[in-house]
């Protein structure tokens, strides 16, 4: 097949479980007179023009069939269409980032995931335990015939317990602070000012797990892009609630329980793949990303979501109509990181095809795990 391009954008939605793929051969930024040939194979794309041929290479497990190609269509102002079969593997594991994997009776080294300050130094957990939801207690209500048993009894760890909950967790500071702590207070890096977290009673400290990396203690500090990191742990965060609570939508809110953002999970199986644009109109937002990024194609697991910023009075109606349902699920995390996730995410809008960025009325975007 071939068309006119000056620089052709390609995008590729690989469906892991329905074994499908989307290809989006995209109009250039610019009019031009340059003719190209595109062809796909098995494990790549290629691109060729008179004066050059890119190959954009699959990731490994991902094979395409080229001979079931369907639903060719051309739509103006973003490219060319078509679906294939896909034969993808199951996804690999994921970066460790969501603090899932903390170990009873091993030692850790907590710190600021922002510039490496250490937060609390070689700490031997002996138990570490998830939460039950935020309803528990409602619930326990709803079942006892006589008075709760729980009330005013908050779950609160001891001295070496860490709790996990949905995107934060819990553990006991009293012997690494000097002082005893104010309840309710905010917990900020010593070196760069960023919150951490806030303390719940004199000796319980609750520290958000965008924020926080926790590390074996004969380990160091890995350094992740935060916005890399921000995606992976929010990301994973959802897909388990969506898994274990059948729960799909949520609002992200900060801590003065200002809602953000409200978000509704499409699906969790996506490998998405596009090259990185070599042209010199590229944005980049350096506090953001990893400045070292190169130029070249690439493929991430990510979880597809439609989404609704809530800032500056927007949908306000909508906000709190999902407040007030039970089966939306709040999650509460740094104000300053609910506005690092928006533009994660309308970052993430800009960069699809346009036909793909709204659903409805709500906008579309990719979060990478």
């Amino acid at each position: 097949m071939a068309v006119v391009a000056a620089e052709t954008r390609v995008f590729l939605e690989v469906r892991r479980r329905l074994q499908s793929a989307l290809l989006i051969l995209g109009e250039p930024d610019e009019g031009g007179g340059m003719q190209l040939d595109f062809t796909v194979t098995p494990a790549s794309l290629l691109l060729r023009t008179p004066d050059r041929c890119t190959e954009i290479r699959l990731p490994a497990g991902v094979r395409l069939v080229p001979s079931s190609c369907r639903g060719l269509q051309y739509i103006g102002g973003d490219g060319l269409h078509l679906r294939l079969q896909a034969q993808a593997e199951s996804s690999p594991q994921l970066m460790p980032v969501f603090n899932r994997s903390l170990q009873a009776q091993a030692r850790y080294t907590f710190y600021c995931q922002s510039c490496g300050d250490v937060t609390i130094k070689d700490r031997k957990l002996l138990r570490v335990l998830p939460l039950p939801s935020e309803n528990w207690a409602a619930l326990v209500g709803e079942w006892c015939c006589h008075p709760d048993p729980f009330a005013n009894k908050p779950l609160h760890p001891r001295e070496n317990d860490c709790f996990l909950g949905d995107s934060f967790f819990l553990v006991n500071l009293r012997s690494d602070v000097e002082q005893e702590p104010k309840a309710n207070t905010k917990v900020i890096c010593k070196r760069c000012k960023v919150i951490l977290g806030e303390t719940i009673s004199s000796e319980t400290t609750k520290f958000y797990m965008t924020e926080i990396i926790i590390q074996p203690s004969e380990g160091s500090f890995p350094n992740i892009p935060r916005s890399q990191f921000v995606q992976s742990v929010f990301a994973q965060c959802l897909v388990e609630l969506s898994s274990t609570r059948s729960t799909f939508r949520f609002t992200v809110q900060g801590q003065d329980g200002k809602v953000y953002i409200l978000l509704w999970i499409l699906n969790s199986d996506s490998l998405v793949i596009e090259p990185l644009r070599r042209s010199g109109c590229v944005r980049k937002f350096p506090l953001l990303e990893d400045t070292s990024e190169t130029d070249s194609s690439s493929a991430c697991n990510a979880i597809k979501v439609l989404y609704q910023p809530c800032i500056k009075s927007r949908n306000e109606e909508l906000a709190s109509s999902w407040e007030s349902d039970i089966s939306v699920h709040p999650l509460t995390l740094p104000s300053a990181t609910c506005l690092e996730l928006l533009l994660i995410l309308s970052r993430s809008n800009a960069s699809l095809p346009l036909s793909l960025r709204q659903m409805n009325s709500f906008q579309v975007a990719f979060l990478k795990m």
